[in-house]
């Protein structure tokens, strides 16, 4: 009994941990979220070298707290030094193959020297793969002492499940990295307790400085009034003196009041009176955030705000601190959900929708390079805004979008959605024309599209729209076409954008490739030399526990081992990668991208495995050809059939259609790779050989760049058909040595 719970206890301290670490290191090492799984393979490798290693001598576990800490530490001097413009750079993305906002800016002294990001990126790979070598081998250990294989997967299964669940109740009562960690250091106490490898005295100052560099807080420094908080998504430093608020490093927004000398959150509505047109009434706001546009859309006649945001924390801190206290008025409604999975479920019709500063800085998962709001810029969603629209309708959209290549993808996609010459630019300071090659840094550009007619006409007849800078804007401000603020010291001037060219290659953002920021579908050299860099690192660190070695089990049972058995499984671990991860994203853009979707995503692949090793305990089946012509069939359909080919569907129908998608080819795997590890002959190597294939499937990941997610599940067919052949090898040679042991003469 001690076996199985040392199993399930171990278990559910890697998935915890790993979580841990992907929540952790990118919020303080920004450069890591460049680099899509970075924490997660690092985990994987770790956790596959140490099982691989267990039935070394040498116990790692006893080391997990020392390079814990070795790899917090790090992480914090990283923050420091990218906070106070160190050497720490990204190298100036003045034209980037993909933009990620927020690391744009270089170091101030261009001849100074910097740390090449692939360096950051090597560096913390190695690192976190190295603490996670422990529980890794203590993993193995635990896998190899029960003498049914499928039990202990499913053992090892259920206390994955038991991680997710506990975490998730992390994320669900916000609790910061000293909670998750102090977990680590309980669980590592009790596994480590009967055992050898650490002194008492190096185990407690080891986990106390663990626990310390958790609790550190680089970002602010004393009398700041800086708070950090850590919500589903983001950590969060709020500076409450100036309400300020960044995510993960990165400013994110500032709560301004209607009297302040701004009229940035204005614009929409002074357009659109100054052209003739009545007040906006029914209201979407997308990325409500902590209140500005709904604090202007209730100063301007508002009947209805509908608000929908996807963080807790930043809509509470909104409704909390905002000087105008725009979550307590009564017309205002609150959808704590993801802006897409909105537009999808509600009926209601708008006079004007708002994306207001869509950019969650934050990737959605750990498993794919989308990030949270990808799903609202797509072709697809474009057109689900234009159904949400009443005659008459506006979309507005603005941001600080860095590059002319982005503002020339919106604008074809929105002329593909309300027609050619629709939409209406305007950039912040007035650009005549927006060439793709152009660096909007610190350029604010809004875009309008719907009912623009009235105010095309009123542009046309007028020069220019004039706005003052230096006082209020509110509703009695004079009509900005007939330049009212030659008075204000300040003055902003506004013309529409006329010329918006395109690049010579200009694809639409759509469902199956949500990539806004990505110029055109490609790999981007930085994650080409990010993938050789892990890669370079999983070899040096998994070819020294590789080794020959052959065995055939007791009593006649069948027990499989040797390159082509490890082949298998390396195989199965990098199409299962891959199958995840197209169930992760399909499931984001069908139920919302929300962290709880997530959550419930893995606890239901997991509970698949477990159907499946319920199935092979009680089948015991022996072939595994019909199963494997079940997985890649089922492959193909899920490559055939379109991500969003459910949307319109009843939800009940939704959820079983897309489930079974989704999760038919993971029940096939599931069988194939529970019969396959209990036919194994060393627990240990085969569950190691598998996390290593994942590692290659993460990699693999990146083809979504190139080819979208709809057709990345041809990756995962390959690593299955290649699977299956390594299967068919492993069982001749097996035959084989079993026929040789049978025909060989007795001596002695």
């Amino acid at each position: 009994m001690r076996d199985r719970l040392d199993l399930f206890v171990v278990s559910a301290l890697v998935l915890f941990l790993e979580l841990a670490c992907i929540r952790w290191f990118p919020a303080h090492v920004v450069f890591l979220t460049f680099f899509t799984n970075t924490v997660l393979l690092a985990c994987f490798l770790g956790m596959s070298v140490g099982c691989l290693a267990a039935s070394r001598h040498h116990n790692f576990l006893a080391w997990t707290p020392v390079l814990l800490a070795l790899a917090l530490g790090a992480a914090l001097w990283v923050e420091r030094e990218h906070q106070g413009g160190g050497i720490v750079d990204v190298g100036h993305q003045i034209s980037p193959q993909m933009v990620f906002f927020g690391t744009e800016y270089g170091v101030g002294d261009p001849s100074a020297f910097v740390i090449p990001i692939e360096a950051v990126l090597g560096f913390f790979f190695a690192i976190v793969a190295l603490a996670l070598v422990g529980p890794g081998q203590q993993l193995g250990r635990s896998l190899a002492r029960l003498p049914s294989r499928v039990e202990a997967y499913s053992v090892n299964v259920a206390g994955s499940i038991a991680g997710i669940g506990i975490f998730t109740g992390c994320s669900w009562w916000q609790l910061g990295p000293v909670y998750w960690f102090g977990l680590v250091i309980a669980t590592l106490g009790y596994l480590l307790a009967p055992k050898k490898g650490m002194t008492a005295a190096t185990f407690v100052v080891a986990s106390a400085a663990v626990l310390v560099l958790a609790a550190a807080n680089v970002a602010g420094g004393e009398g700041s009034g800086l708070r950090t908080i850590w919500s589903p998504y983001y950590r969060i430093d709020y500076e409450q003196p100036r309400r300020l608020i960044s995510v993960n490093l990165i400013g994110h927004q500032q709560m301004t009041s209607r009297q302040w000398p701004s009229p940035a959150y204005a614009l929409p509505h002074l357009f659109n009176r100054d052209s003739g047109q009545r007040p906006f009434g029914q209201v979407l706001i997308i990325g409500g955030g902590s209140g500005n546009d709904v604090s202007r859309a209730l100063q301007w006649g508002a009947v209805r705000v509908d608000v929908v945001e996807i963080d807790p924390v930043i809509q509470r801190l909104g409704a909390r601190d905002h000087p105008d206290k725009p979550y307590s008025d009564p017309r205002v409604f609150v959808h704590l959900d993801d802006g897409r999975n909105f537009l999808k479920s509600t009926s209601k019709q708008y006079d004007l929708v708002v994306y207001a500063l869509v950019d969650s800085l934050v990737l959605h998962s750990s498993y794919s390079n989308i990030r949270l709001e990808s799903y609202l810029f797509t072709k697809q969603a474009l057109e689900d805004i234009r159904r949400r629209l009443r005659p008459g309708g506006m979309f507005v959209m603005y941001n600080y979008f860095r590059q002319g290549w982005i503002v020339a993808r919106l604008k074809a996609m929105l002329e593909d959605t309300f027609g050619a010459g629709n939409p209406l630019i305007f950039n912040l300071p007035s650009r005549e024309t927006i060439k793709p090659n152009d660096v909007l840094f610190g350029e604010f550009t809004l875009l309008f599209a719907g009912a623009t007619e009235p105010m095309k006409a009123a542009f046309a007849s007028h020069s220019a729209y004039v706005v003052a800078n230096d006082r209020p804007i509110d509703i009695t401000a004079p009509n900005g076409f007939e330049q009212p603020a030659s008075g204000a010291k300040e003055q902003l001037q506004f013309r529409p954008t006329t010329v918006v060219p395109p690049p010579e290659r200009l694809d639409r953002a759509t469902d199956a490739w949500p990539f806004l920021y990505l110029r055109s579908p490609m790999i981007p050299a930085l994650n080409l030399r990010g993938a050789v860099i892990m890669g370079a690192i999983a070899l040096a660190f998994i070819l020294p526990f590789v080794r020959r070695r052959s065995s055939i089990g007791a009593a006649g049972a069948e027990r499989r081992s040797g390159a082509a058995f490890l082949a298998q499984m390396f195989f199965l671990g990098a199409g299962f990668m891959l199958i995840e991860t197209k169930a992760v994203v399909q499931m984001a853009l069908l139920f919302g991208g929300t962290w709880i979707v997530n959550s419930i995503v893995f606890c239901a692949v997991l509970l698949m495995i477990l159907a499946a090793n319920v199935f092979v305990l009680m089948a015991r089946p022996r072939r595994l050809a019909p199963f494997y012509v079940g997985l890649l069939g089922s492959l193909a359909v899920s490559a055939v059939v379109p991500l969003d080919a459910f949307l319109g569907l009843s939800p009940a129908a939704q959820m079983v259609a897309s489930c079974l998608l989704a999760f038919t080819p993971i029940l096939f795997a599931g069988v194939v790779f529970s019969v396959s590890f209990e036919q194994s002959a060393d627990a240990d190597r085969a569950f190691g050989a598998n996390i290593a294939g994942a590692i290659a499937g993460g990699l693999s990941e990146y083809s979504s760049m190139l080819v979208g997610f709809q057709y990345i599940v041809l990756v995962a067919l390959a690593y299955y058909a290649l699977s299956a052949w390594a299967y068919r090898r492993s069982r001749s040679a097996v035959r084989g040595s079993a026929s040789a042991l049978a025909v060989e003469p007795v001596t002695g």
